[in-house]
């Protein structure tokens, strides 16, 4: 009896003195989907738990779980996901968000950002005016607007100084093929490629040949589509001119951004575009990989001046194509603008931009030196505007792509069409774009383009250009 008594003493007294400790508080737990963010990428992995203990350090206890989507149709898998009602609290959108915006899921930006320390001045120019058109999407990443780049070596065997005009760029095509630099014979070789259609290109060329906005005045003072301007029709046929002299690669249509990277690499081509500036260093690791003997450098091309003008192409500040939201739903609202916050953070940036030390890069005191695995190392959150790398941890040709974008920074006259204008743009979109190819390939002549701008006009445009007339000042 003593015996059992005691164990239920003991056990009552346990009971009380675990009644009398605090709980533990358990992380919260964020979940975030974003494209090409993977809990099968060990980088991913070790990257989100360096933000948690960050975090927890500064008192901020999450658990930032990743929603694994597949790169291969994400847009279509995320809008299906969050149809279901699985809804996680941070959501990267590429394409499909405004449906989301439109039910109320989407919180406003605007309502949190004067709430942060750091991510309010992370923005660009081109972030805070689409936020006043748009407020449901954030994108804290220089405007992609690509640049084209060639081998510094392939450059110097031409012969020839960096481009400045377009007629020098013709001159450097020329060089180019003829040279047969790769070897793959100047029958088989071109001077550049893109990937589908000639947007790429369109970057450093539209503001040479007068396309300065989406939308111009024609002679008599009314606005009109760029894409149906005399301006579009002497870009178009300056494409056309490089395709009938072999300089522009003719399966352009059917190359994909792959098989775009893999002729650069193995010399099939001499110049392609690069849409940001870690992609400029991407592809300078790349081609040293695939060049070992030669371990070649890349140098950035500037756009050219032309008769229209000089510059890069204006960027579109109606609204946000990708980016960041935060579910209206979520009851972490507030942990997500802390983790964001922090990711933009000096502390966070360090992380996000350099990787993680001992693999990415090495520090000998202040200096910080990029190793072979930088090249491959990719911003997931935020690229800050207002922080800057280290010396050296950017080749010369990266640093420079950042600084034509400052200097050039344009912002466009393109709008936020109303969901009514959908078909019309679509359908004038996709006359614009078979006709383009029909120009640039031969199978149709210039004498034709009245015929093109009346199709153009019928599949939509006349209404388009109605409404642009009602926004436009």
């Amino acid at each position: 009896m003593l015996k059992n008594n005691l164990i239920l003493s003991v056990s009552v007294v346990a009971l009380l003195s675990a009644a009398a400790l605090p709980a533990l508080a358990e992380p919260v737990i964020i979940r975030v989907v974003a494209k090409d963010l993977l809990n099968t990428n060990p980088d991913d992995v070790k990257l989100i738990e360096k933000y948690e203990a960050a975090l927890k350090a500064k008192g901020t206890d999450l658990k930032i779980e990743i929603v694994n989507l597949p790169a291969s149709g994400y847009a279509d898998k995320l809008g299906a996901m969050m149809l279901s009602g699985d809804i996680p609290d941070l959501i990267y959108f590429q394409g499909g968000d405004t449906v989301m915006a439109e039910q109320g899921v989407l919180e406003n930006w605007n309502d949190w950002l004067p709430k942060t320390t750091y991510l309010k001045e992370a923005l660009y120019p081109h972030n805070t005016a689409r936020l006043q058109n748009y407020p449901y999407l954030l994108y804290a990443f220089p405007p992609r607007i690509s640049q084209p780049v060639m081998r510094e070596d392939w450059l110097s065997k031409t012969g020839l100084a960096a481009p400045k005009t377009v007629d020098d760029y013709v001159a450097l095509f020329k060089a180019i093929k003829s040279g047969n630099f790769g070897g793959a014979g100047s029958d088989k070789s071109y001077a550049l490629t893109v990937p589908g259609s000639m947007d790429e290109a369109d970057t450093i060329f539209n503001q040479a040949f007068g396309v300065s906005s989406s939308w111009l005045k024609d002679k008599e003072g009314n606005w009109i589509a760029s894409q149906i301007s005399e301006q579009e029709k002497a870009k178009l046929t300056f494409y056309a001119s490089l395709r009938e002299q072999g300089l522009l690669d003719p399966e352009y249509i059917t190359t994909k951004w792959d098989t775009k990277e893999d002729k650069f690499y193995s010399g099939r081509v001499g110049m392609v575009f690069s849409a940001s500036a870690e992609n400029v260093d991407v592809y300078r690791g790349k081609m040293k990989q695939a060049n070992p003997d030669a371990n070649p450098e890349l140098v950035l091309l500037a756009p050219p001046a032309g008769t229209g003008g000089e510059g890069l192409a204006a960027v579109d500040v109606s609204k946000e194509t990708r980016g960041f939201a935060i579910s209206a739903l979520s009851k972490h609202k507030e942990e997500v603008v802390k983790f964001l916050d922090f990711v933009a953070s000096p502390e966070g940036q360090a992380l996000e931009r350099l990787g993680f030390e001992g693999e990415q890069y090495t520090r000998d005191g202040e200096t910080i030196k990029p190793t072979d695995k930088m090249a491959t190392w990719y911003v997931r959150f935020i690229a800050a505007a207002n922080w800057k790398l280290p010396e050296g941890v950017r080749s010369p040709a990266a640093a420079q792509f950042l600084t034509n974008i400052t200097q050039s920074y344009k912002p466009d006259n393109a709008f936020i069409w109303p969901n009514e204008y959908a078909p019309d743009l679509d359908a004038a979109q996709n006359v614009y774009k078979a006709w383009a190819y029909k120009f640039i390939s031969g199978q149709a002549g210039f004498d034709q383009w009245d015929q093109f701008v009346s199709e153009w006009k019928t599949a939509g445009g006349d209404r388009l250009t109605e409404y642009a007339r009602t926004v436009l000042k």
